[in-house]
């Protein structure tokens, strides 16, 4: 058998995530510390968990309707609303998925038509452009500047839009640099794209991690909410990523397509963790807002900490990432992600990992405990510190 002649020239064309290549390596380490997975360290809260277990005791284990079950998405409807001043009807413009990233995959498969552009600022997380690709699209990377706090200007966007830009991506709160959009961006990109039919995929997974203001949604703004797919999940803001529970909300004739596509691909996601998340929106503003407070005092103190020993870091106003300038150093990206980890048996991931416009950075991310983030800010200086010394 010929499997070269037989995989697809799209697949074998796509390189594998930047973001597990050292992790193998890690774990076989002894006293290694990962700042690599953005993971939540904390465990599902208790009452999350005791609802998908209750569903196994009641024997709740058989399908669900394709669009998730409707007390889930009137849920989902509540808390947008509740969270975010967004309106969803929950019977038509709501779809659960097997987490965000289903939802960004069916959102770009159900847009895109062969040769279509799709616009993604970078550094960002490794998913879109891909997955762009496996729809038949053309990803045109944008990069966005840490002078400009990581965020995408009205000029940048105006440049790269040519008559076969089919839909914008906007990761905000984004993984890796932490950069986020106001409203007043927001209402900037609104006026370039107004006469167009470009469509908005606005992946919003860190909505809830945001320190010192409140996160706002394109979907907020009337202008922009017609041509928005707004992406949110339960991984990062109820510490529920193996639960795989995510969800799309846009217009009602968008989200009817993803529904047909998620009926072939999928079929429902998974019972139990539709139970669980009813749980998670009905009673879990009071963990978001516990895990929020902790992560901001990890994000100051990690902040405070690379500057000290002398990296040069955004302070990032969302997500659970910091993205160090690591040139001084005189290593790329790829080398000192390498180098820290052999040497200093620490794991960041290098920022090359992102996109354009993430050499010379890494990604720390502080989901991880107080105690692991002191010991390699102390083995990173002693990491440096050997480097100057050379």
């Amino acid at each position: 058998m010929n499997y070269d002649s037989i995989l697809s020239e799209r697949i074998k064309n796509t390189q594998p995530s930047g973001i597990r290549k050292f992790f193998d390596i890690l774990n076989e380490m002894k006293d290694a510390i990962s700042l690599g997975v953005g993971e939540p360290d904390f465990v599902t809260p208790w009452h999350i968990r005791d609802a998908g277990i209750y569903s196994l005791e009641k024997g709740h284990t058989k399908y669900t309707s394709n669009a998730g079950m409707a007390e889930l998405r009137r849920e989902v409807a509540s808390y947008l609303n509740r969270r975010f001043q967004l309106q969803y009807d929950f019977a038509s413009q709501i779809l659960i998925t097997v987490g965000g990233s289903e939802a960004i995959d069916l959102a770009l498969r159900c847009i895109v038509n062969p040769g279509d552009e799709v616009i993604v600022p970078v550094p960002s997380f490794v998913c879109y452009g891909p997955l762009a690709n496996m729809a038949g699209g053309v990803p045109v990377m944008v990069e966005t500047k840490a002078e400009n706090e990581f965020r995408l200007t009205a000029e940048e966007l105006k440049a790269a839009i040519t008559p076969k830009t089919k839909a914008l991506v906007l990761p905000f709160p984004c993984n890796p640099t932490g950069g986020i959009m106001e409203r007043s961006d927001l209402e900037a990109i609104a006026a370039v794209l107004e006469g167009t039919d470009i469509m908005i995929l606005s992946d919003e997974i860190y909505a809830e991690l945001t320190y010192g203001q409140h996160h706002v949604s394109p979907a907020n703004l009337p202008e922009l909410k017609g041509r928005t797919i707004l992406v949110n999940g339960f991984s990062k803001s109820h510490a529920m990523t193996g639960w795989r529970m995510g969800y799309a909300c846009g217009p009602t004739e968008i989200i009817e397509q993803m529904i047909k596509l998620h009926q072939f691909g999928i079929m429902s996601a998974p019972t139990m963790s539709q139970y669980a998340a009813v749980e998670a929106m009905r009673s879990g503003d009071g963990d978001i807002e516990k895990m929020r407070e902790e992560y901001d005092g990890r994000r100051r103190y990690l902040v405070e900490g690379l500057r000290r020993i002398g990296l040069p870091c955004f302070e990032p106003k969302g997500a659970f990432y910091v993205f160090p300038d690591i040139r001084s150093s005189g290593l790329s990206s790829d080398e000192f992600c390498e180098r820290f980890l052999m040497e200093e048996k620490v794991a960041v991931i290098s920022g090359a990992a992102f996109g354009p416009g993430g050499e010379g950075f890494v990604r720390c991310c502080y989901a991880a405990s107080m105690k692991d983030i002191a010991e390699a800010l102390t083995r990173m200086d002693h990491f440096l510190t050997n480097l100057r010394g050379k």
